[in-house]
């Protein structure tokens, strides 16, 4: 069956162990990818998935820095230079370091990369409805301008294959915990009382309110639970589900320093 096609800004590109996907418009940016099933399960640093998205990225399997996701927003700045962390808990991971991506695992939640139109830092998002809640991809964006000066007008942002609202139904808990907030359109009518959440929605929301344009935010469109041939599901496939990956570094300097 033919890989799920992606919306426009989005192509699947070949690699030596399977199909990635990558967003057109950031291509010239970042080295970046997503995952699909092809890859296989990247549940563990190591996993054989992850030494083959590092071999794409251009690293060892030690160049992707990853964190314990705990479905919050906690911040972890990884800088150039600096010794990589270990046992860290956090969601949101920035960075300035061209020998290091960094890399969040998702089986439905949202994998959003971004990056720095200048070359001066990427982030790697992981954003379930908790982390939702909690405006992780707001976080990133503030911690890109207090830790590497970048400016929001300037990030490009790809948010890759997570569970859409077809097939994501949550309680009146999931609601309540965006109460008070600007969510129109984030919620439909379920079965019962229950409310179909587009996760994707509320982060594209959400990165246009800490001033990214809306024309730099692209979105796969694609749906995790929708096609189990292409992605994992927790939702779908429980806790044994697989882990898909998005990772992403910054773009070396054509001129490095010599300082």
């Amino acid at each position: 069956m033919p890989f799920p096609q992606p919306n426009g800004s989005f192509a699947w590109t070949q690699e030596p162990w399977g199909a990635a996907l990558r967003c057109v418009p950031m291509l010239a940016l970042a080295p970046h990818l997503f995952t699909s099933r092809a890859v296989g399960a990247a549940r563990d640093p190591a996993d054989p998935a992850v030494a083959h998205v590092a071999a794409s990225l251009g690293l060892t399997p030690a160049g992707i820095v990853q964190v314990h996701q705990v479905h919050g927003c906690q911040v972890l700045a990884v800088r150039r230079g600096a010794a990589a962390p270990s046992g860290v808990e956090g969601d949101v991971l920035v960075s300035d370091d061209p020998g290091r991506a960094v890399g969040v695992r998702v089986a439905d939640c949202a994998p959003i990369l971004i990056a720095d139109r200048t070359g001066r830092a990427v982030a790697a998002v992981h954003a379930g409805w908790r982390g939702t809640a909690a405006r992780a991809a707001v976080a990133a964006v503030a911690a890109l301008q207090r830790v590497f000066g970048s400016d929001p007008a300037d990030l490009v942002v790809a948010i890759g294959p997570l569970i859409r609202a077809c097939c994501y139904e949550v309680g009146p808990l999931v609601r309540e915990a965006f109460a008070g907030r600007q969510a129109a359109g984030w919620f439909s009518p379920g079965r019962g009382d229950r409310l179909q959440f587009d996760v994707a929605a509320a982060n594209r929301d959400q990165l246009a309110s800490a001033g990214v344009p809306r024309d730099q935010i692209h979105d796969s469109g694609l749906c995790t639970a929708c096609r189990l041939d292409a992605f994992y599901s927790y939702r779908k496939e429980g806790p044994e589900a697989g882990r898909m990956m998005g990772a992403i570094r910054p773009r070396a300097p054509l001129h490095p320093s010599r300082d």
